[in-house]
């Protein structure tokens, strides 16, 4: 069975944001290779913030119509979840027991009902395991993104 990978916003978002070069190239990378591999997973909820954030949020933000086929390329290549209202509750337990703010809750809880156990992101408690989801920086400078396509073989 093959592990997949909960990519949050951030990462898709920095793939575009020329102001931070580094990251914006890194970013790229994994995208590249966890689309390749089939391992990449994002949800409904990270697809909207995507396109909110890409548009109006960056330095020079994309035009709606460049953005509007970002989200076409990822539909067609990546794995999407909906969120639905089991993940919604599951959230709002997350809000309870463990302090996460709503929005990032409701990423913990798609990968937490959908049995993905890690998710990268720059945003949550990194090496954190909360519930068996794992907390991940890839945009850190030791970060391999070959390492954990090796292990989720």
């Amino acid at each position: 069975m093959t592990a997949k990978i909960f990519v949050d916003t951030n990462i898709l978002v920095y793939a575009y944001d020329r102001s931070e070069p580094e990251k914006q190239r890194q970013a790229a990378l994994i995208l590249d290779k966890l689309a390749l591999s089939g391992l990449g997973v994002i949800s409904s909820q990270v697809m909207a913030e995507f396109f909110v954030t890409v548009t109006r949020k960056i330095s020079a933000p994309l035009a709606p119509d460049s953005a509007y086929q970002r989200l076409e390329n990822y539909q067609q290549s990546w794995e999407i979840l909906d969120v639905t209202p089991a993940i919604v509750l599951e959230a709002a337990r997350g809000v309870r027991d463990y302090q996460f703010g709503f929005w990032d809750a409701q990423i913990w809880a798609t990968a937490h009902l959908n049995q993905i156990a890690a998710i990268f992101s720059e945003d949550f408690n990194v090496g954190a395991v909360v519930e068996g989801v794992r907390f991940v920086n890839p945009l850190t400078a030791d970060f391999q993104v070959e390492d954990w396509l090796g292990l989720a073989r």
